[in-house]
């Protein structure tokens, strides 16, 4: 039932950027609660991107033309070289500047509006407490919008050996118990289905499971595909926790969390690159006892999590 509950996203497409920065919009949504955008399909190395965070910030990551014909201010990409080929601007919707009106929204509405008009199919996810208000379906009703739920995919995994961890030793002991480090790169190779057995034969991977390690005759993998907001994973990660209240076998359980590889950010407003694979991602370690270990990764272009 939790998982089923994980909620509903939308699709809009070909929306102007300028109709984000409309105050209609954001007295409706971005005050009211706790709105996501995410530009869909766009690639952060290639393309024009931009992204809504939930703290009223929106974030445009632009080629060189588009940030000379924009005319609004921001910094190089940290992660574009010596030639600075792509541009970050940062547009508060929430400043006390950014009023009706002011000269500060005016300028940035004519910029995205009339100098160079930007737009893109966007992802939206919109969270508040409250149920009065509009809803982004009903807001959007005169774009094309289209009302989205994750992917859900359950599998069973048969005698898969496990590393044995003690939720007091994040280094791992010889013989006793495995680190953190080699439990994360297990988790890697479990799912993207990696065998674990170090066969002679095998050409893919030489890897197996980090020693001490246990078999466990039945494991079970649930993979949730969307666009899935903080407050979703925090309620997954409270049921998670309420798993252990009646006794169980298991000793521990995982929740992995992937980060869109093409967002403008990753971790709050740091500004994240593709590099080789975009990754940026984060994993809950959740023991028994409720001890919990929480891994944070990143590629090359991103800065190290808070």
């Amino acid at each position: 039932s939790t998982i089923a509950d994980i909620g509903e996203y939308y699709l809009v497409r070909n929306l102007p950027v300028h109709e984000l920065v409309n105050h209609e919009f954001i007295d409706a949504f971005v005050k009211k609660g706790s709105c996501y955008a995410l530009s869909y399909k766009t690639k952060i190395d290639q393309d024009n991107t931009a992204a809504l965070l939930p703290n009223g910030k929106l974030i445009l990551s632009v080629d060189k033309d588009t940030y000379e014909e924009l005319g609004l201010q921001g910094h190089p990409s940290r992660y574009s070289g010596k030639k600075v080929m792509r541009y970050i601007i940062t547009i508060d919707l929430t400043d006390a500047g950014f009023q009706p009106e002011s000269k500060k929204h005016n300028r940035v509405l004519w910029a995205l509006k009339e100098k160079k008009p930007l737009e893109f199919d966007f992802l939206l996810a919109w969270h508040n407490t409250g149920a009065e208000g509009s809803t982004l379906m009903s807001y959007f009703s005169k774009n094309q919008i289209q009302a989205l739920k994750p992917k859900i995919t359950f599998s069973t995994l048969r005698d898969l050996q496990c590393p044995v961890l003690q939720s007091n030793d994040l280094q791992g002991k010889p013989e006793e118990s495995c680190s953190t480090e080699e439990l994360f790169e297990w988790l890697g190779a479990v799912l993207n289905q990696v065998s674990l057995d170090n066969k002679s034969s095998s050409f893919l991977s030489t890897y197996c499971c980090p020693e001490p390690n246990t078999v466990v005759e039945k494991a079970f993998l649930c993979t949730i595909t969307g666009f899935i907001i903080p407050e979703k994973i925090i309620q997954l990660l409270e049921q998670l926790c309420c798993y252990f209240s009646e006794p169980k076998l298991a000793y521990w359980l995982t929740l992995t969390v992937h980060g869109f590889a093409d967002s403008p950010v990753s971790w709050r407003e740091s500004e994240h690159g593709f590099h080789k694979g975009g990754e940026n991602l984060y994993n809950f370690v959740i023991f028994r006892n409720l001890d919990y270990w929480l891994h944070m990764a990143v590629g090359a272009h991103d800065d190290c999590p808070p």
